[in-house]
């Protein structure tokens, strides 16, 4: 699935998360390291040595990611 957002977009697949921004930045993390931050609405990917974080759009898109990788 991909999901369009402000600064770029977002492969989602059962496994993987994949985030291409628009400055041409690309993050990776695997699903079993994504988190959610619901009343901030970010994203954490935390693999230990790498981490990331991303500010979602909107409350519906951070429920449509869940939904869509099976979290929560």
């Amino acid at each position: 699935m991909v999901i369009e957002l402000s600064n770029g977009k977002m492969v989602l697949s059962p496994f993987e998360v994949q985030v291409k921004l628009n400055n041409q930045c690309q993050l990776y993390g695997m699903v079993e390291d994504i988190k959610f931050h619901q009343d901030a609405l970010m994203m954490v990917a935390d693999a230990g040595a790498v981490r990331w974080s991303l500010k979602l759009d909107s409350n519906e898109q951070l429920q449509t990611i869940k939904t869509e990788l099976g979290i929560g």
